[in-house]
């Protein structure tokens, strides 16, 4: 089975294709033009979309050396994302269903990366624990199939990759924030300043950011209100970086040791994140879990994910996918009043 999968959820257009769960190619173009306002402008996000992705299609189906005749089924993100972008990918996978009547099948972004680590390593075995973490996310799932999964814990506000970015925009850092602090905090000292680590000792999985990002605030405002000397800037990125990595770190071990499972996967945008990597990793390899953390173009917004987890809903649902009344949803995961 041959799926080419479109992915289009926030600024990157990315387009895949998928065959016996490999990916046969993956491209990515992202929109660097939104760093100059701070953040992702949405309306200039869905032009950009439109102007890449009929291109980005065509190239992707030429690195597999394929033709749109060869392709047996098509996939799109259809949530949660902005729902401008989420329309372009959508309504141009439908049209192509249409043309050459291939079924969609509709995925949901967060279920993408969630996956994304065994698109990477096809000898992880389920049950495992999935720790899903970029700029719009913070969630922990207990995952026992690619059909059955429950949610463990949520972020209650900020996501982490969101309190990155706040956090790099407050120390002056380019947009987006998350890479420009793992850089400058490489060689850095993560205990020169102290700021909290919210929830850690909670005895729950959920999460909080906001109380972070308001302590890096005043801090700022009380010790550097006329600026931030640039020997300085890096200890507290690093110092940041390893609040925000400690409570990722502590949350997802206790999760795999209270299941007694024996895998921990990371992904999204800020499993990227090296001091991430790094500590997981070793607190992996002390309790002897296995660690899998995709490589970096699987952690970014990506096709091959959507690709992935399309391929497993044709061979195990029995859903009509060539109804394309779906529509998209913008809207993200986040924490109940009752949870």
């Amino acid at each position: 089975m041959k799926i080419l999968a479109i992915e289009s959820s926030c600024d990157e257009t990315s387009a895949a294709v998928i065959a016996d769960s490999k990916a046969l190619s993956n491209l990515i173009s992202s929109q660097y033009f939104h760093s100059k306002f701070g953040g992702v402008v949405p309306e200039l996000a869905s032009r950009a979309h439109l102007e890449a992705i009929s291109e980005i299609v065509e190239d992707a189906l030429k690195l597999a050396n394929l033709t749109i005749n060869d392709i047996d089924a098509l996939a799109v993100t259809s949530a949660p994302g902005l729902v401008g972008s989420l329309i372009v990918g959508s309504n141009f996978a439908k049209g192509l269903s249409l043309k050459y009547n291939l079924p969609l099948v509709p995925v949901n972004h967060i279920e993408g990366h969630l996956y994304s680590g065994c698109l990477q390593d096809s000898s992880v075995k389920f049950p495992f624990i999935s720790l899903v973490v970029s700029g719009g996310h913070t969630i922990i799932f207990d995952v026992k199939s690619y059909n059955e999964y429950l949610i463990l814990g949520l972020t209650k506000d900020d996501a982490a990759g969101e309190a990155f970015d706040k956090t790099a925009k407050m120390l002056g850092l380019p947009y987006p924030g998350g890479p420009q602090i793992d850089k400058l905090a490489k060689n850095a000292n993560p205990s020169a300043y102290t700021f909290p680590r919210s929830m850690i000792n909670s005895g729950d999985y959920n999460f909080s950011f906001s109380g972070l990002k308001t302590s890096v605030r005043y801090f700022i405002a009380k010790y550097f209100s006329d600026g931030i000397p640039e020997v300085m800037l890096a200890n507290i990125a690093a110092s940041v970086q390893e609040a925000i990595v400690d409570v990722l770190v502590k949350k997802s071990i206790d999760a795999v040791v209270n299941l007694g499972y024996k895998t921990l996967i990371v992904s999204g945008g800020v499993s990227a994140n090296s001091r991430l990597r790094s500590k997981m990793r070793s607190a992996c390899g002390e309790h002897k879990f296995k660690f899998v953390a995709p490589e970096l173009s699987l952690c970014m917004d990506n096709a091959a994910m959507i690709g992935f987890i399309a391929e497993k809903k044709l061979l195990s649902d029995n859903q009509n996918f060539h109804d394309l009344t779906f529509t998209v949803n913008p809207t993200s995961i986040r924490l109940r009043k009752n949870q």
